[in-house]
């Protein structure tokens, strides 16, 4: 009997919903973006709950962003922050979301409300030696879970007009074949579709959203309301030097940007343990030339689809040497403003941001003079 009324919950949600945003399912909407960055580490991969939680991000922070130039912003959201082991939503965190998009509209931005987490995946499980936890790939029910955790964000977000707000159904999927990835691209797609027709809704490659696995990704036919996204942090040596959690973290020695990354010399002076991290950067002359032409398939699935491209994560880790990192976010911006690529910066406030919420001012400056200095969105 309980499942009897679940299922017929589901079905009054469905038809209640799909009245949202549905005027014109061939009518491409007006979500436009350019620059923005991620609100990160509040919603998603953060302890912080209530008091904490609550002040973490504020209208000054939309504000601030506004006055910036930025014209969007990438929210990624966790479903343990949203809903308990039994499925119940957890109030407070739906309040925040609210209230980030209120403020974000008020400010003239855009949103992205980005999956980032769910219980079924975590992007960096096979880094950390539980890869086994992730059983979306395999598992039916794991995905009919996120389709229901979409069906309630939509009950939620459905009165958010479609020029503003759109929808990242799931971050850096880490599918052992791209078919698999596909094939849940098309199952969601599909179930969200019957919901919210002309939503925008931002679909990334297999594999961390790699630009080398975009040729792979088989996008919806004929739906102009989809953005396409990729992640970008090469070379990793450079944006995650002194970075605990990846293996090329490990790495002390110089590194060098535009150019040859490790001389021989430093290499050879490195542990024995890394050099087989190493060995590629001691090969390869790494400038904007480099960049240029790891973007080529993001590019080209682009104008294939004739899609809005958009770089979801990109940025340098907060110890790296500062003249470096401007030296590849100069490189970085160029190559964005050539081929009209869409970017939000990994991150606002966090460990790879300019911006520092405990003390309440500009951690670097410079780097957000530099992320100004490129095209802006054109009105």
């Amino acid at each position: 009997m309980r499942k009897f009324f679940f299922k017929l919950a589901m079905i009054v949600m469905v038809m209640f919903i799909s009245m949202s945003c549905f005027a014109q399912t061939d009518k491409v909407n007006n979500f436009r973006i350019k620059r923005g960055t991620n609100v990160s580490h509040w919603l998603s991969q953060s302890e912080q709950r209530g008091e904490a939680r609550r002040l973490h991000i504020q209208e000054d922070d939309f504000a601030r962003l506004e006055e910036l130039g930025f014209d969007f912003v990438r929210i990624p959201i966790d479903e343990v922050q949203f809903w308990d082991e039994q499925g119940n939503k957890l109030p407070e965190a739906w309040d925040l979301l609210k209230n980030a998009l209120d403020l974000a509209r008020k400010h003239n931005l855009r949103a992205i409300v980005d999956l980032h987490i769910i219980r079924s995946h975590y992007f960096n499980a096979v880094n950390e030696g539980n890869q086994a936890a992730n059983t979306l790939f395999t598992s039916d029910k794991a995905q009919q879970d996120l389709i229901n955790l979409w069906y309630q964000l939509s009950a939620f977000l459905k009165d958010r007009s479609c020029d503003w707000v759109a929808y990242e159904f799931m971050n850096e999927p880490v599918a052992d074949e791209h078919e698999q990835w596909n094939q849940l691209v098309a199952k969601v797609h599909k179930a969200l579709r019957k919901i919210e027709p002309q939503r925008t809704l931002v679909i990334g490659s297999n594999r961390w959203q790699g630009h080398e696995t975009m040729k792979f990704l088989k996008v919806p036919e004929g739906d102009k309301n989809i953005i396409l996204s990729f992640h970008y942090y090469n070379p990793m040596i450079l944006t995650h030097y002194g970075a605990w959690w990846t293996p090329i973290g490990k790495y002390t020695g110089k590194v060098n940007y535009p150019g040859v990354l490790v001389s021989k010399e430093d290499y050879d002076a490195a542990p024995d343990a890394i050099k087989p991290e190493l060995k590629q950067y001691t090969e390869q002359i790494w400038d904007i030339n480099t960049i240029r032409a790891q973007f080529k398939d993001a590019i080209e699935a682009a104008k294939k689809y004739g899609l809005q491209l958009f770089c979801g994560e990109w940025g340098v880790y907060e110890p790296v040497d500062r003249e470096l990192a401007y030296n590849w976010t100069r490189d970085m911006l160029t190559v964005f403003d050539e081929f009209n690529i869409a970017w939000t910066t990994w991150c606002y406030d966090a460990d790879f941001g300019f911006w520092d919420q405990q003390h309440h001012t500009y951690k670097d400056r410079p780097l957000v003079e530099l992320l100004m200095s490129g095209k802006s969105l054109e009105k």
